[in-house]
């Protein structure tokens, strides 16, 4: 269930028969509403805010829940900024005071910030010793060249040496509205109980209502792309734009890109890439969903002479899918696995409780798994390759090889 205060916040409560609780807010700011030149901005800020409030120390926000046997963390990404918490039930107060506080009352200490660019520093470094996560944003970059959703959440050396703590508190005083941000709970605390620690911890953040100038990416050509990369492994990715997140046919899309390349040892690219080749050992399907666009890719690492190999294999798969309708069995198949993933996948109390708390903030409303398997049950074979025919069109297909 949900609720709104008057405020204008809004609270998903989901009630969980558990000693522990998951809770925190999903405030909508993220990377693509930095300012131009100081791209890392809202990835800095997530970090600040666990460096000291007006009220307290860092070391006061570092021992808060680890001294009760929690934890409080935080992450950012293109469009969203996440803070959370797992607890104990009777330390559900803890919890929500200590991110109230980060959220309306970090101070980025000057000495505090020159110390955490360095760390984002090093993360950054290292973040460039693994290909395998740096082809994901090198493609994206070259995806969305020119717009805000086209630059590494981490930023750089040069633009996260221009960032100060003004900057960061200007974002924070921007974006970071009640009405602007959803707090979401799951434990086995009382829904009246939660809404009224909730209010009075949030009272005096910002209720203003917060006005958005994003702005959707242009047209772009499809490229293929090179870049030397000193390791043994070729890095590879083919991929595209595809649906937003309010995009009904995004749910053709989820079955279908399950079928191509998901998680299942018994996916297509799986079958014909690892286990009757032998060219790879990992081969994956993602698909990225923003609130006016989106993007998929198709991910593998291979021995540089298999490359090309690998390509055109998946090629004449995605070829296969735009051409030959699946069969009545297929489908249910298909739909009895996709089906089985998700459910099991909800067993994942964190990710759910924090999935519960983006639905709200884009969508407005709970999606239950009822839902969900609606309207994947609801998917037909011509769906299905139509879909294909749209996203694995030749001109939405590009590529990038680190190697």
């Amino acid at each position: 269930m949900w609720c709104a205060l008057p405020s204008g916040l809004k609270v998903v409560y989901r009630y969980t028969d558990s000693n522990v609780s998951y809770c925190g807010f999903v405030v909508n700011a993220g990377t693509r509403d930095e300012v131009q030149g100081k791209e890392g901005l809202a990835h800095y800020v997530e970090h600040m805010l666990f460096k000291g409030t007006h009220k307290h120390k860092a070391i006061h926000i570092l021992n808060c829940m680890e001294r009760v046997g929690g934890e409080i963390n935080a992450f950012t990404s293109k469009e969203e900024t996440v803070i959370y918490t797992v607890s104990l039930e009777p330390d559900l107060k803890r919890a929500v005071t200590l991110m109230s506080d980060i959220i309306q009352n970090s101070s980025f200490p000057e000495r505090e910030s020159v110390k955490e660019k360095e760390v984002i520093v090093d993360e950054i470094n290292s973040y460039l010793d693994n290909p395998a996560e740096l082809i994901f944003d090198e493609f994206e970059n070259h995806l969305f060249q020119n717009h805000d959703l086209g630059h590494n959440i981490l930023g750089d050396t040069d633009s996260l040496s221009c960032i100060t703590s003004a900057d960061g508190l200007s974002f924070i005083s921007d974006f970071y509205a009640q009405n602007n941000m959803v707090f979401f709970f799951s434990g086995k605390t009382k829904f009246d109980k939660v809404i009224k620690i909730v209010s009075e911890a949030v009272e005096n953040i910002r209720a203003e209502r917060v006005e958005f100038t994003r702005k959707s990416p242009g047209l772009i050509t499809r490229f293929d792309k090179h870049e030397e990369c000193d390791n043994y492994q070729s890095h590879a990715i083919m991929g595209g734009r595809c649906y937003s997140i309010y995009d009904k046919e995004r749910f053709n899309l989820f079955l279908l890109n399950n079928i191509l390349g998901g998680p299942g040892m018994n996916s297509m690219l799986n079958v014909a890439l690892r286990e009757k080749r032998g060219y790879v050992y990992n081969v994956e399907a993602n698909i990225t969903n923003y609130s006016d666009t989106g993007l998929f890719t198709i991910y593998f690492g291979t021995d540089r002479k298999n490359v090309d190999k690998c390509f055109d294999i998946i090629r004449k798969n995605l070829n296969e899918l735009k051409r030959k309708e699946l069969s009545t069995q297929q489908l249910i198949n298909a739909k009895r696995q996709y089906v089985g993933q998700l459910t099991i996948g909800r067993e994942n109390r964190e990710s759910l409780a924090v999935a519960s708390g983006k639905a709200l903030l884009f969508h407005g409303r709970c999606t239950t798994l009822a839902d969900t398997i609606h309207k994947i049950e609801s998917i037909t074979a011509k769906d299905i390759i139509e879909c294909a025919n749209v996203v694995y069109a030749d001109d939405n297909l590009s590529t990038l090889v680190l190697s």
